[in-house]
């Protein structure tokens, strides 16, 4: 079971959309994928169209002592599973305070599904919440894997000195596995020169650990969570599922194609009508000669 966090203590940077959407392209690759959602605003359920108001949670599983396999929501979207979060998680880090353990409280909840699930998932994602502290440190402790969703803005690198401080602390004191190994830049518009600053920038710092694979801004994105549903799904033909299934084959280490197939499929439709421009104009000149 690959167990990946999905990490940035930046809030609107696109944590619960990569989580999604590259859950459900590791899907399509053939992936059986559970996402945990531990960020007290519950978006990841309610991106997945899952009820968060009824029914037990993640809040249950850290403070009630209830199995992870209990609380594991089924959703449209083929192969892929949920364990749902919401309001009642915001007091958890307080109630958790004096339990003995509770760093690895997830841990041992993955260890014990892994272990007595007759499923099997290949890979967890984990939504953390935008903030450093127990339910992250949970996440960290039960993961081999950080993925980093990183806007590319002036201020990108704006906590990340942080992030791996701690990330650095985890393998030391809980678990030496856990490493940061991706980063994957959001909301790119490569026409602006900032965009181009910034993604130099994160890479002579943070180096091969910048993923190819970047999120365009895809109006796409913003909808599906409106209708309960992944953007492969609300859109399939949209730039937005075109970079998800770009960035879960080279997460996967499936060979990457030159483009991903919205923007090819929009470059040869923008190539055809450049041509039929150029042969209405050649054909205005013969007649004129």
């Amino acid at each position: 079971m690959d167990t990946v966090a999905v990490i940035n203590q930046k809030g609107g940077v696109g944590k619960t959309t990569t989580t999604v959407n590259l859950g459900v392209a590791l899907a399509e690759l053939g992936k059986s994928v559970l996402l945990i959602d531990l960020d007290p605003q519950a978006n990841l359920g309610t991106h997945l169209g899952v009820d968060v108001i009824d029914g037990k949670t993640i809040y249950d599983v850290f403070v009630h002592d209830v199995k992870l396999k209990d609380v594991i929501r089924e959703t449209a979207e083929p192969g892929v599973a949920v364990v749902p979060s919401n309001l009642d998680l915001s007091a958890a880090e307080m109630e958790l305070v004096s339990m003995v353990g509770r760093e690895t409280l997830l841990r041992d909840a993955l260890e014990a599904l892994d272990n007595g699930s007759p499923g099997h998932y290949d890979v967890v994602l984990l939504d953390c919440p935008p903030s450093l502290g127990v339910l992250t440190i949970n996440a960290l402790s039960a993961s081999s894997k950080v993925l980093v969703p990183l806007q590319a803005e002036f201020f990108a690198l704006q906590g990340m000195a942080k992030l791996t401080e701690i990330i650095s602390l985890v393998q030391r004191r809980l678990n030496p596995e856990v490493e940061l190994t991706g980063i994957v830049a959001c909301k790119v518009d490569r026409r602006t020169k900032l965009t181009h600053e910034v993604l130099d920038e994160v890479r002579r710092v943070l180096g091969d650990r910048l993923l190819e694979t970047v999120i365009r801004p895809n109006v796409k994105l913003a909808e599906a969570p409106s209708h309960g549903q992944s953007v492969l799904s609300y859109a399939p033909d949209s730039n937005g599922a075109a970079d998800y299934r770009r960035l879960a084959r080279e997460w996967a280490g499936v060979p990457l194609e030159a483009d991903p197939p919205a923007a090819a499929g929009r470059q040869t439709k923008k190539a055809a009508k450049k041509a039929a421009k150029k042969a209405v104009e050649q054909q205005a000149d013969a007649a004129e000669s």
